[in-house]
C-alpha cells in the first residue's frame, strides 16, 4: 500500500516537472531567482527529448508498483501516460526530436521577453 502511494507521489511529481519544464519560464517574470531552478530543469527535460533517454523517475516508480503488487510499464513515463492522451498515434523520433525543439524555442522567446523587459524597467 505505501509503494503504491509512494509511485503515485512520484508520477504526480514527474507530472509537474515536465509542466515546469515547459512553462517553469514563465516564472521568471514574477522572480528572475526562478531561472535558477527552470534552466537546468528545461536543459534536463529537452536532453531526454533529444537523447531519447529516460528519466531517473521512471524505474523507480515502476520499481514501487512492482513492490506495491501492481505492475510496471515498459518504456518511458511520457510514452505510457502522456503519450496516448497528447500525442497522435505514429509518434517518430523525428517528432520527438520536434517536440524537444519546441520547448526550446518556447524557452528562448520567454527568456528573451524577460530580458528585454528587465533592461526596459
Amino acid at each position: 500500500m505505501l509503494s503504491s502511494f509512494q509511485a503515485d507521489l512520484i508520477l504526480i511529481c514527474h507530472f509537474l516537472f515536465i509542466l515546469f519544464v515547459v512553462l517553469g519560464g514563465t516564472l521568471t517574470f514574477i522572480s528572475k531567482k526562478f531561472a535558477i531552478l527552470h534552466i537546468p530543469a528545461a536543459a534536463w527535460g529537452m536532453s531526454i527529448e533529444f537523447f531519447g533517454w529516460i528519466c531517473p523517475l521512471t524505474p523507480l516508480e515502476n520499481r514501487l508498483r512492482e513492490k506495491g503488487n501492481h505492475s510496471g510499464y515498459e518504456g518511458s513515463f511520457i510514452e505510457h501516460y502522456l503519450m496516448p492522451v497528447i500525442y497522435p498515434d505514429g509518434l517518430t523520433r523525428n517528432i520527438q526530436f520536434i517536440l524537444g525543439a519546441i520547448v526550446l524555442i518556447m524557452n528562448i522567446i520567454i527568456y528573451t521577453a524577460v530580458i528585454v523587459k528587465s533592461r526596459k524597467s
